[in-house]
């Protein structure tokens, strides 16, 4: 008689163990939106040269780790520093064209010299015009002597070529100063000119500077060095990626949610985030929602204006902050696959 009641209970306990287990999926399931469309992501920086040469060091190796500012590539300098020791040089001149660190230059000296010219242009004027005072004041006596016949035509005629010569001279000498006037101006503009050459030569050898130090390549921050893509002697080309650096920090899930799920969905929610890798578990918080699905960013995003428009759940892009990663001994590493639960109650 045992037999057929063992026979009875074994479907009756499968049924119990069924329906617990059908209600704990159910219970989390309205505490919980999750999705395994969802992996770690985190901040990878590509090392580019800036300028382009000869490697003639390398202090990194593939998966190595390297601090922040480390010497990564070194590339020939020479051709560089021949450039700035021409832009130096091209300085040197427009700086002594136009004056600087407590040196007066060529350019100065052009507006003084003018300067000087319209002065002494000036004191010519006034001389001469106390000449024309004079000649005029002789003119007048000499006409009336001779009037009276006192002095002779020939003496009249003397005293008005004076008198003519010393007007000729006054405007003359006007203008002489009115052309150091003009000459003034020109060198003023001069002045200017050099200014603005300098700037420009001082840009140019900040540039060329610049350019110098770009052939020492440093990491942009600590981290793990990726696809190393440099060797010893290769010749690099600006705009050339050498490896590529997996930042130490920033880590971060992307979970992709169907949009039938975002009604539940709220920035601060904890998350709990099972790593196949390791198959355990870390935690994390809602961050934030993207603003469009993911479809919207692909290359040839869908368009359903053609009419053969056929109904896809969406998937929306949500951004998981790792409160609590699983220790140094397991790493999350970026492009791991993760199941995120989002505790929604």
């Amino acid at each position: 008689m045992a037999r057929p009641n063992i026979r009875l209970l074994i479907p009756i306990v499968a049924l119990m163990g069924v329906g617990i287990w059908g209600f704990q999926r159910w219970s989390f399931g309205q505490s919980h939106e999750s999705t395994d469309n969802a992996q770690i992501d985190g901040h990878i920086v590509p090392v580019v040269a800036k300028v382009g040469g000869y490697v003639t060091a390398i202090d990194a190796t593939d998966n190595g780790h390297v601090d922040g500012k480390h010497v990564l590539v070194k590339l020939d300098t020479r051709e560089l520093e021949v450039k700035l020791a021409q832009a130096e040089a091209e300085l040197a001149a427009a700086r002594a064209t136009a004056g600087g660190r407590g040196l007066e230059g060529q350019a100065v000296t052009v507006v003084r010299t003018a300067s000087s010219q319209r002065d002494v242009g000036s004191a010519q004027v006034d001389a001469a015009r106390a000449q024309l005072v004079r000649a005029q004041a002789d003119l007048t006596r000499a006409k009336e002597l001779a009037g009276k016949q006192i002095i002779s035509v020939a003496q009249l005629d003397a005293a008005q070529a004076t008198f003519d010569a010393a007007n000729a001279n006054l405007e003359a000498t006007q203008r002489q100063v009115l052309a150091a006037t003009g000459s003034i101006a020109n060198a003023q503009a001069g002045v200017r000119l050099a200014q603005a050459r300098l700037a420009a030569a001082e840009a140019a050898r900040d540039n060329a500077a610049l350019q110098l130090s770009y052939a020492t390549v440093e990491a942009p921050l600590s981290g793990i060095v990726s696809r190393k893509q440099v060797e010893l002697g290769q010749l690099i080309q600006p705009g050339q990626a050498m490896m590529s650096i997996v930042a130490d920090t920033g880590l971060f899930v992307t979970a992709n949610m169907k949009e039938t799920q975002l009604a539940r969905l709220r920035v601060g929610q904890k998350v709990d985030l099972e790593i196949d890798a390791y198959g355990a578990s870390a935690e994390g918080e809602v961050e934030s929602i993207a603003s469009a699905t993911g479809a919207k960013f692909a290359l040839l995003p869908p368009d359903n204006a053609t009419g053969n428009f056929t109904k896809v759940v969406q998937r929306v892009p949500v951004r998981i902050r790792v409160t609590k990663d699983l220790g140094k001994d397991r790493p999350l590493r970026p492009g791991m696959s993760v199941l995120a639960n989002v505790v929604v109650r």
